[in-house]
């Protein structure tokens, strides 16, 4: 009987062994594809050459004029350049009371750090699209909006647009 009791212990710490082994195999083989992942894509990012279309876009919904939401908002515009240097195209769309960030004398109050951070935003590539129909409704021209911005006729269209060519929307 007891010849029987070591042959299960000894086959239990047997099963508990290999699933363990099995286990750790597992975690280190998904660790694996993962970096091959990485790696794929790092190697896809490094054989552009100038010109070539990026291969991530991304379009950014900003319509608050809030102050934590223009820094979340922009720091994450900022983190996917990082993430991703000249293989990501980025537009943000700005309508409402968030169009007041591409406004040369703003109306509602706009830090001077995020208008410092959109301009440098804008000579890394980021496009900042404002809204006609917000600028009507605001009474102002394209000669009211900072030099890199761009008119477009409705913000909400223009997010649609994006999406329709490709674009992957994000919006707080």
């Amino acid at each position: 009987m007891s010849d029987q009791k070591d042959f299960h212990a000894e086959s239990e710490r047997v099963d508990v062994g290999r699933r363990r082994l099995l286990g750790s195999g597992v975690v280190a083989g998904a660790g694996l594809v993962g970096l091959a992942s990485s790696r794929a894509a790092q190697a896809a990012d490094e054989l552009r050459f100038p010109g070539d279309p990026a291969a991530h876009k991304v379009v950014y919904q900003f319509n608050k004029s809030d102050a934590d939401y223009q820094e979340h908002v922009l720091f994450s515009v900022g983190a996917l350049l990082r993430a991703y240097p000249d293989n990501v195209d980025i537009v943000v769309v700005a309508f409402g009371p968030g169009i007041h960030i591409l406004g040369k004398r703003p109306q509602r109050a706009v830090s001077e750090v995020t208008r410092q951070r959109v301009s440098s935003l804008a000579q890394y590539g980021v496009q900042f699209h404002a809204c006609g129909n917000t600028m009507k409704s605001l009474k102002w021209t394209e000669a009211d909006l900072l030099p890199f911005a761009k008119r477009v006729e409705v913000g909400a269209a223009d997010l649609m647009e994006l999406q329709e060519k490709g674009y992957a929307y994000i919006s707080w």
